[in-house]
């Protein structure tokens, strides 16, 4: 009975406890003032440069009009965030026209009740900023994510501080930087007499082999933080961030009512203005071309979102697009970049460096092409998003194998002489060079207790979220082949950091991964990609390079592609160069400094 009473009188602690917690959120109606501790008091009107802009600690701020006089000074191409309004209504109705309420959910973990992982990652390293490679890193990684970086000037100079604590995560088994962390400290900011801290601007590579980056990044921050005396951590998430949210509420973040307010720029301006129904459908290759004539005034007309086929209207003149293919690609242009073997002759013929090449015939005539180049690729004539591809056979068996593959796709078929070297992606807009990029097979990191099959899905899932859908793994025989030939099965158990390549073509519609390399590349390569579109009479094409290294002059074209997905290529502005040139008067309007 005694022991009873015992539970009975710690439960009520425990929810008495809670309230007070709940009640301690510095943005609740019953919020007043603190006098701080150890005889310092709060600093007023604060706020905290972070690089991307300035965070605003609302409740700091005495008056609404002083606020609202400095976020009305936010620069150019900086997106600044007044955090924990407490009447987020009233400081809006001052300048309706200037300020929106963002759609976020703010997060609270009480580090109190955080809860360290029994398992340490041996696959990560986090650890502050500490080298200048890590500042591109940085930005790589956020502009990936569409998000504004933080300035390389602002992350390099507080690399040491107590306030903004920059964090990266790399991985060990290659030293590799795949996210990024920005931890505030508001003991230190403020002297917050709550002592909370926040964790801001959370971002992961969206081609990180391994999962889990977010997960180590968010607890290694709890961790600090709790270990420096902090009470919580709060943090603001978009509402629709769904694998963000499941991240937080799994390590057991709370909803709190916490409201962000920020300005109407154009950074957040899909944020405050309604969307037209008739685009949400489009996949991400023609969405960044829409976005980008919508932006400058362009009329957009929709007629089919799964092709997908729109029109662009601009003083009197329309466009019809399909994704990167437009009216500028006559059907010629087409046709040769359609026939891989009509393509490979004429980028010959214009003194340019192609693989050796032949039809599929009888089965001694390919194992004789087989034997003479050792290594070959199987492909269909007509193909696309590497559809029907085998890459490196080297025995008949599999031969026979991939030309039946091929000809479920086309039923004419061509052996070609296998390239060793990077896969390195050209895309050419108005015959000029605007983005190049490395694309990687897709490829699975061990952790020493999934089997491979599982390790495939989760990336395939983890790749698919990264692009919309538009990229993952088939689960079929091409896979199988490529495991079976690193000597493994799809039931194996990959070792800790063990790294398989599960497929061969490193396209991105089989779970391929792209890497932006443009200001790198040689001369004679830009030069060569340049000179193959002007042979093929195509504006816009995506031409498939190998190289032993994208600083060396030497390379081999494996094929030229008439639509390019000119969404991979970020940061690169290839959108901007598409409409560029269907609509030149607009790109002079844009680029007027008056």
């Amino acid at each position: 009975m005694k022991e009873l009473r015992s539970k009975k009188r710690m439960a009520s602690e425990d929810k008495a406890n809670t309230r007070l917690e709940r009640q301690s959120a510095p943005t609740l109606q019953n919020w007043k003032e603190p006098s701080g501790k150890k005889g310092k008091t709060l600093k007023h009107d604060v706020s905290l440069d972070c690089g991307w802009g300035r965070l605003f600690f609302a409740h700091t701020f005495r008056k609404n009009e002083k606020l609202l006089a400095l976020m009305q000074e936010e620069r150019v191409d900086h997106r600044d965030i007044a955090f924990y309004v407490r009447d987020p209504h009233v400081l809006i109705s001052l300048a309706p026209d200037a300020l929106f309420l963002d759609p976020s959910h703010t997060y609270r973990m009480w580090l109190s009740r955080y809860q360290a992982s029994q398992e340490s990652s041996k696959s990560f390293f986090v650890r502050r900023v500490t080298k200048k490679t890590d500042l591109h890193d940085i930005e790589r990684i956020y502009r990936e994510r569409g998000s504004v970086p933080p300035t390389s000037e602002a992350v390099w100079k507080n690399r040491k501080s107590k306030k903004l604590i920059f964090l990266v995560v790399e991985e060990v088994s290659t030293g590799k930087v795949v996210g990024s962390v920005l931890g505030v400290d508001h003991v230190e900011c403020f002297r917050d007499p709550e002592g909370g801290s926040s964790l801001w601007s959370l971002v992961v590579d969206t081609q990180a082999p391994l999962p889990g980056v977010g997960t180590v990044l968010v607890r290694y921050l709890c961790e600090y933080f709790l270990a420096r005396g902090r009470n919580f951590m709060d943090l603001s998430v978009m509402h629709n961030n769904e694998g963000a949210i499941a991240l937080y509420e799994n390590l057991n973040f709370e909803r709190i009512p916490v409201f962000c307010v920020k300005r109407k720029n154009s950074i957040n301006e899909q944020l405050y203005t309604p969307r037209e129904s008739h685009h949400h459908a489009l996949n991400p290759y023609a969405l960044i071309i829409v976005n980008e004539a919508k932006r400058r005034g362009i009329q957009v007309h929709v007629i089919d979102e799964e092709l997908p086929l729109f029109e662009l209207t601009f003083g009197g003149r329309s466009i019809l697009c399909r994704e990167s293919l437009s009216d500028y690609t006559n059907a010629i242009s087409y046709y040769i970049c359609d026939d891989k073997r009509l393509s490979r002759k004429i980028l010959r013929a214009a003194g340019l460096t192609v693989p050796a090449q032949r039809d599929a015939a009888s089965q001694e005539a390919n194992e004789a092409f087989l034997r003479l180049h050792e290594r070959v690729v199987v492909k269909p004539l007509n193909g696309e998003q590497g559809r029907g591809i085998s890459v490196d056979i080297q025995n008949p068996e599999a031969l026979r194998s991939a030309i039946k593959r091929a000809r479920s796709v086309c039923e004419e078929v061509l052996l070609e002489e296998y390239v060793h070297g990077e896969d390195l992606r050209m895309v050419v807009i108005n015959y000029e060079l605007v983005a190049a990029a490395i694309r990687k097979p897709a490829e699975i990191v061990g952790d020493g207790t999934l089997t491979i099959k599982t390790l495939i899905q989760k990336q395939s899932r983890k790749r698919a979220a990264a692009t919309g859908g538009e990229s993952t793994i088939p689960l079929d025989s091409e896979t199988e082949r490529c495991i079976e030939q690193a000597g493994y099965t799809m039931s194996s158990v990959l070792p800790v950091n063990e790294r398989v390549q599960v497929r061969k073509t490193a396209n991105l519609h089989t779970g391929g991964t792209i890497h932006d390399v443009t200001d790198r590349v040689h001369p004679k390569l830009r030069e060569a990609a340049e000179v193959a579109a002007k042979a093929l009479r195509i504006p816009v094409t995506g031409l498939d390079f190998i190289v032993p290294d994208i600083e060396s002059e030497t390379y081999c074209i494996i094929e030229a592609n008439e639509r390019p997905g000119l969404e991979n290529h970020a940061p690169q502005p290839t959108a901007e160069r598409f409409v560029d040139m269907l609509f030149p008067e607009t790109a002079m309007k844009r680029e007027d400094p008056s």
